[in-house]
């Protein structure tokens, strides 16, 4: 991992949109502090897309799509969308604003998986030694989460039994800063991202991958630090770096939202450098 300053002005003025993590990377305590607000506004401001994927529940994300200026939250790990009414589906009342969400499993397989995924939640938390559903779990439509670091804390070992028994399930598994998520279905965060894309701009991802940046902080963004040749994590990330089989290129030297702030603030200067 390199520090940010060493990333060339010219690859970032070549950046036109910015993935990113939610907990630990925008937000710090769990709230997400002024000067990352400021940064999403920033970005906007400057004609860049900019789009949180997390692995957070939907109806939690529900008030942060409305507050925040981005273009859509991809939430429960690429699973669902929220996105402005005036492009998507099943629109939502608040206030005088409007989302809607949009999924990547039809009703009937979202209702099957539903069912199966409670069995499995049962499980964990009846074999695993102080397992308990995150307190978001009300919120959640296509994944269960089984809190390790935000209200509990699970030492490694259950940490590990957690993702075996739902990968024996046939889950998909994987680990953020503070939760054990679990859900059936081919998405992830990076199939999430491809699938935004292709949902909000009809544009394919893959071909324009160097045209965007990912940042994140733990070792469920992965994927993503592997398939983005720009991605930073916020600095933080040191504390999973032994667990980190790819690692981002780019690391801030702030923690949190301060280093998503540390991000964006790279990507504007790029733009007032002459080419």
């Amino acid at each position: 991992m390199q520090e940010l300053s060493n990333w060339p002005a010219a690859e970032r003025r070549a950046i036109t949109g910015v993935f990113t993590d939610i907990d630990d990377t925008l937000t710090t305590e769990g709230a997400i502090t002024p000067d990352a607000l400021r940064a999403l506004a920033d970005l906007k401001a400057a004609g860049l897309h900019v789009i949180p994927i997390t692995g957070r529940p939907v109806g939690w994300s529900k008030p942060f799509a409305l507050a925040w200026p981005v273009d859509a939250i991809v939430a429960e790990n690429g699973a669902v969308a929220l996105l402005s009414s005036q492009i998507g589906l099943q629109p939502l009342s608040e206030g005088r604003e409007q989302l809607s969400k949009r999924y990547q499993q039809d009703e009937a397989t979202r209702l099957a998986n539903h069912a199966r995924m409670l069995q499995v939640a049962a499980r964990v938390t009846r074999e695993v030694p102080g397992a308990v559903v995150s307190q978001d779990s009300p919120g959640r439509e296509t994944d269960i989460a089984i809190d390790h670091s935000e209200f509990v804390h699970l030492p490694p070992a259950a940490i590990a039994q957690a993702v075996q028994i739902m990968q024996s399930e046939g889950m998909n598994a994987t680990v953020s800063s503070i939760h054990i998520n679990g859900w059936f279905g081919a998405h992830n965060k990076l199939e999430g991202a491809r699938w935004i894309a292709r949902e909000l701009f009809g544009r394919d991802l893959d071909a324009e991958m160097a045209n965007w940046v990912y940042v994140g902080d733990s070792t469920n963004d992965q994927l993503m630090f592997e398939a983005f040749p720009h991605s930073v994590g916020v600095a933080n990330i040191r504390r999973f770096e032994a667990e980190l089989s790819h690692k981002p290129r780019y690391i801030t030297q702030g923690e949190r939202g301060a280093g998503f702030a540390e991000v964006a603030a790279a990507l504007l200067a790029a733009r007032d450098v002459p080419a």
